[in-house]
């Protein structure tokens, strides 16, 4: 078994590559779960310790902050790409990216790569993944699965900045994945794309409006 080559806290957003029965791999977004926390320290005040008090490798089983047998999970939704090689590979490589277009076309476009790992990645973990659970909302079935890394690499490390162009178009790509699904609201949801752009036009930079630009044009 190997680790996180990042601290996990709530849902962090990832791109997911998993190899297709054409032998290329799939480029899709994926929201990994932390592990549940144990009783321990931090939980009497609800909150999840900032990434940059996160304890030093190793040292989650030592302090009981994590459950030591709590794994990352994540969730597919419906008869996708992800869930079909997910089912039949039993394994992905999860990648942190910040490239706001790379997130936009693993969200929303059919993008398939002739190697699992991209070069926008900052750092990657090949994961083993087993179905946990299995449940349907509305018309919708959704799978969870476990996700136990075996493999890990940082690629590069940088100063993190916070910018709200970019997270807005990470919002964006969920409002836009929910369009014309039933159980939501589209008129909403076009709402707010129109105030995610709002914001990505006064806050991001020409990488996060170039996104945004391409989000349009797949969602439509």
């Amino acid at each position: 078994m190997s680790e996180w080559p990042a601290p996990l806290r709530g849902v962090t957003e990832t791109v997911v590559t998993t190899r297709g029965p054409n032998g290329l791999w799939n480029l899709a977004a994926l929201g990994v779960h932390a592990p549940e926390r144990s009783e321990g320290a931090d939980s009497a005040s609800g909150e999840e310790r900032p990434a940059s008090h996160a304890p030093p490798r190793g040292a989650e089983r030592a302090s009981g902050d994590i459950a030591s047998t709590a794994p990352a999970t994540a969730r597919t939704f419906g008869r996708t790409r992800t869930w079909r090689n997910f089912r039949e590979r039993g394994e992905g490589y999860v990648q942190f990216v910040d490239d706001p277009v790379t997130f936009v076309e693993a969200a929303l476009s059919v993008a398939e790569r002739e190697e699992p790992v991209l070069s926008e990645a900052a750092a990657w973990a090949r994961v083993d993944v087993e179905r946990t659970g299995v449940e349907e909302r509305g018309e919708t079935r959704v799978a969870t699965w476990a996700l136990s890394p075996v493999e890990s690499r940082v690629v590069r490390e940088a100063v993190p900045t916070t910018n709200r162009g970019y997270a807005a178009v990470i919002e964006a790509t969920v409002a836009a994945s929910r369009l014309d699904v039933p159980g939501y609201d589209s008129e909403v949801l076009r709402e707010r794309l129109d105030y995610f752009e709002s914001v990505c036009e006064r806050c991001g930079g020409p990488r996060e409006r170039e996104a945004f630009e391409r989000l349009r044009a797949l969602s439509g």
